[in-house]
C-alpha cells in the first residue's frame, strides 16, 4: 500500500512543500515540490516535477490578503487530484522549537500545540510561521495526520554542559539553555553517512551545515554533543544577515549608549549582520567570492576563521576527530570555502585532495588525510517524510486506523 506524504517547511511570507510517495521497506519517493510564495502580498503557487517541469502554476496577484486557509485548500485539491489512487495520509512539518520536552517527532494535538505556541518567545522570527499551517490545514483537511518534526530534538541528546548557561538556575529552569537547531540536517547526515562509511558515521564527526542560515554540530556515534547554535539560531557562526556569536555586553552598550531599542536590536542583529553587514555588498557568498570590494573579503575572511575556529572547539568537545563533512548551499557548491577551511584545519590532520574537492566528490580527503572529509547534500524534507512515516507506523502499530 502507497501513502501520499506531504511535508511543509513554512516560512514568514512563503511556504515550500514537497509530495513524496511511500511504501513500507522502500524509501520514500519525491513526486513533486513546490512553493507558495508573496503571501500577504500576491500569492503565488508553483508545483514542479523532481525534473523541474512545471506541473501547476497559479497566482493571486489581486487577493493580497488571502488567507492560509485558502492557500492550502488549493494545494490540498491539487495534491489529492495528482495522487490519484494514492491516499494522503498525512502531512510532515518542519518545526523549529520542541523546546526541552520533545526529542523525536510527534502527531500534533491540541495539547501539542499549545506547547508549541509557549516556546514562540524563544523562537519569535520562526515558530509562529511554522504553526500557521498546521492549524490552516486542520481547519482545511481536519482529518489528516499532521506530524511535528522538531529542528532542536536531535541536539536533546547533548550533556547538560553542552546545553547550559553560566546563569542562576532558577533562569535555566525557566527554559534559558542551549537548545541547537538544524538538527533534522544533522540527522539526515549522520543516517547517510553511513551508507558511505559505516564504520566513520560511528566515530567522531563534525558537520557543517552552510548557507544563508549556518551552523556546525559534532556528533559521536550517531549522536549530537554539541551544536555552534544555542537558545536561539543567532549563535554560533556568522549567516547571511545574521551576525552569530556576540558579546552580551554589546547588546547592552546598543541598549544603554546607542538608545536602541530591543526591535532595533533584534533587527539588527538578524537582518543587517552577518556577511550583508560586514561586507556591505551582499548576503550571498557566490557575489562576495565574485567581488573585488575589500570588505567582501574580509566578510569571507571572517566566516572562513569562524568555522575554523569552531571545527576546533567541536574537536575538543568529543575529545578528537575522525571526520569532517560539508553540506548545504554553501557547503556543498563553494569550492573556495572548504579549500580555505581544510587548510586551517591542517594541525587537526586534514589533507584535503583539491582534484575531489574541484569535483565535489563525496570524500574529497587525501589519503594520507588523518581526518576523512566529505561532501554530502543535506535533504530535511526526506527525513521529515521518513519522520512521518515513522510516526504513522507507531499510530497503526497502536491499532489506529490511518
Amino acid at each position: 500500500m502507497q501513502d501520499g506524504i506531504l511535508v511543509i517547511n513554512a516560512g514568514s511570507s512563503s511556504i515550500k512543500f514537497s509530495l513524496f510517495l511511500s511504501q513500507e521497506g522502500i524509501k520514500p519517493t519525491l513526486s513533486c515540490k513546490g512553493l507558495v510564495e508573496g503571501i500577504d502580498t500576491a500569492p503565488h503557487f508553483v508545483v514542479k516535477s523532481p525534473l523541474g517541469l512545471v506541473l501547476n502554476e497559479r497566482r493571486w496577484s489581486d487577493q493580497p490578503d488571502m488567507r492560509h486557509e485558502e492557500l492550502f485548500k488549493h494545494l490540498i485539491e491539487w495534491v489529492e487530484d495528482h495522487l490519484g489512487d494514492v491516499h494522503l495520509r498525512a502531512a510532515g512539518h518542519r518545526v523549529v522549537h520542541g523546546g526541552a520536552l520533545y526529542s523525536q517527532p510527534m502527531p500534533v494535538t491540541d495539547q501539542l500545540l499549545d506547547e508549541l505556541d509557549e516556546l514562540v518567545p524563544l523562537a519569535p522570527l520562526h515558530q509562529p510561521h511554522n504553526l500557521a499551517p498546521i492549524r490552516a490545514l486542520r481547519l482545511v483537511h481536519p482529518e489528516l495526520i499532521q506530524v511535528a518534526c522538531f529542528d532542536t530534538a536531535f541536539h536533546r541528546s547533548n550533556p547538560w554542559q553542552a546545553q547550559s548557561f553560566a546563569l542562576p538556575r532558577k533562569i535555566t529552569i525557566e527554559g534559558v539553555r542551549r537548545y541547537g537547531f538544524h538538527g533534522l540536517s544533522y540527522e539526515y547526515i549522520s543516517r547517510t553517512l553511513k551508507s558511505y562509511a559505516p564504520a566513520t558515521a560511528r566515530s567522531k564527526v563534525v558537520v557543517a551545515h552552510l548557507g544563508n542560515g549556518a551552523s556546525m554540530c559534532a556528533i559521536a556515534e550517531g549522536k549530537s554533543v554539541a551544536s555552534t547554535l544555542g537558545f536561539t539560531a543567532l549563535d554560533g557562526l556568522p549567516m547571511g544577515t545574521r551576525s552569530g556569536t556576540i558579546d552580551a555586553g554589546v547588546v547592552l552598550y546598543l541598549l544603554q549608549q546607542k538608545g536602541m531599542n530591543a526591535k532595533e536590536i533584534e533587527d539588527l542583529l538578524y537582518r543587517q549582520s552577518g556577511l550583508l553587514g560586514v561586507s556591505g555588498v551582499s548576503s550571498d557568498m557566490r557575489v562576495l567570492l565574485d567581488s573585488l570590494e575589500p570588505r567582501a573579503a574580509e566578510a569571507v575572511d571572517l566566516f572562513v576563521y569562524r568555522i575554523a575556529r569552531e571545527l576546533g572547539s567541536l574537536a575538543a568537545a568529543m575529545g578528537g576527530l575522525d571526520a569532517f563533512v560539508f553540506t548545504g548551499g554553501i557547503g556543498e557548491n563553494a569550492v573556495a570555502i572548504r579549500s580555505r577551511v581544510c587548510a586551517l584545519a591542517e594541525w587537526l590532520g586534514v589533507r584535503m585532495d583539491t582534484e575531489a574537492n574541484e569535483q565535489a566528490a563525496p570524500l574529497i580527503s587525501a589519503l594520507d588525510s588523518k581526518v576523512s572529509v566529505w561532501v554530502i547534500p543535506t535533504d530535511e524534507e526526506m527525513m521529515i517524510a521518513k519522520h512521518t512515516r515513522e510516526v504513522l507506523r507507531a499510530l497503526r502499530s497502536q491499532g489506529g486506523s490511518v
